[in-house]
């Protein structure tokens, strides 16, 4: 099994998407550990987008990053991160596959509704960075023993 970390965007809670997306994690089996609404600040965001910060577009960033709470999310589930990945789609909405999140509700590549860990070392790091000790937590769920 594997933990992974999702982030719902400001796009998504301002177009009252959380609901959908969360609804699709679940349907897929995933297993939700963790989850809370969260406003990040300059330090959160300059450590989870360190690779971008000599861009010309991080004010940006930052500034969309800010302007509304954040949903995050660690979810489980045997190949978690490739699974959330292939739900989530292609970065560019554009390019994302109708079915994938990003495809039926992203609207631009400036607000493509969600953020999901690429790799297994990346999740550990992302999970530890926007959930303290004790708030992902473990336990059995009815399906589990099916699957």
């Amino acid at each position: 099994m594997e933990t992974t970390l999702i982030l719902l965007k400001p796009d998504t809670v301002e177009r009252s998407l959380v609901g959908q997306v969360i609804s699709r994690l679940e349907n897929k089996g995933l297993k939700i550990n963790g989850l809370k609404m969260m406003q990040l600040d300059d330090a959160i965001i300059e450590e989870h987008y360190d690779f971008l910060m000599d861009k010309p577009f991080f004010p940006g960033i930052k500034a969309y990053m800010k302007r509304t709470p954040v949903v995050a999310i660690a979810v489980s589930g045997a190949n978690a991160i490739a699974t959330v990945r292939n739900l989530t789609g292609a970065t560019n909405p554009s390019e994302a596959l109708p079915g994938s999140i990003r495809g039926d509700f992203a609207l631009t590549i400036d607000a493509n509704i969600i953020h999901a860990s690429d790799s297994a070392e990346t999740a550990e790091k992302e999970l530890k960075r926007f959930f303290n000790e004790g708030e992902v937590v473990e336990y059995t769920k009815v399906t589990d023993a099916v699957v």
